[in-house]
């Protein structure tokens, strides 16, 4: 009779045995497929991925008589999610690190027309050249190296952020031009020009959608202010810009 429960005892392990390895590959995938329709973002709190992508960004000037400034711009983005997902509720997400360069960086402005005047010797009046023209298009490379975005864990397809970030622009010509037709020392002296390098602090509003669980078409919104810190000799800068970004990203 004992003989006879271990027998069957033994048979019955087999078979959950059996079972197991039979079931436990269907697990897996299962579990694997559930995983592959998360996103990235979602999936943060087991692995911090990496992001690298495209995108082109544009808008214009606000406020200063800076209307009708307007900007393009194309380039990559790399970033590095540093933390795991937490926090409450709607804010639930993770810290990101990430830098964009822009070698491609257009300005378009207002041309107008100014001279370059210097002081007469013993004498109070000022001499000056024709009036030439300034303005127009500027082209320049710009780089933002400190970007900290905080990604809302959002939905398997739609992920959010919010971000602050810091950059540097140069340009092959003083930005923006600075002068007037009215001569004055003031305006059109010789140290009356601003500088080729200029930073960009700035922040924006954007959010990731999903097209497949390790690529995201993103879109966001930037405010984006240009100034020279006074490296040249004056300071116009541009106060105030909205500006667009469309991006395609890889996820790792």
């Amino acid at each position: 009779m004992t003989s006879s429960i271990r027998s069957k005892g033994a048979s019955t392990l087999r078979a959950l045995c059996l079972a197991l390895v039979a079931v436990c590959p269907t697990v897996l995938t299962a579990q694997q497929s559930v995983n592959l329709g998360l996103s990235p973002v979602q999936t943060a709190s087991t692995h911090q991925p990496w992001e690298f992508g495209v995108l082109v960004q544009g808008g214009k000037g606000f406020t200063d008589n800076r209307d009708d400034f307007k900007f393009i711009m194309a380039g990559v983005h790399a970033g590095k999610v540093l933390t795991n997902n937490f926090g409450p509720g709607l804010l639930h997400g993770n810290f990101e690190y990430a830098v964009e360069a822009f070698p491609f960086w257009q300005s378009y402005t207002p041309k107008f027309q100014r001279a370059s005047c210097v002081a007469v010797p013993n004498s109070a009046s000022i001499s000056c050249t024709p009036l030439y023209t300034v303005g127009g298009t500027f082209t320049g490379v710009s780089v933002t190296p400190i970007i900290v975005r905080w990604n809302f864990a959002g939905t398997r397809r739609f992920s959010p952020w919010v971000q602050a970030a810091g950059g540097v622009l140069w340009t092959n010509h003083k930005y923006p031009a600075f002068g007037s037709p009215i001569l004055n020392l003031g305006n059109d002296g010789p140290n009356t020009d601003a500088s080729v390098w200029n930073f960009t602090p700035q922040g924006g509003v954007g959010v990731h959608y999903f097209i497949r669980p390790r690529r995201s078409i993103d879109l966001s919104a930037n405010g984006v202010h240009i100034s020279s810190a006074s490296l040249g000799d004056k300071n116009p800068g541009v106060n105030a810009s909205v500006q667009f970004s469309l991006g395609y990203t890889w996820w790792k």
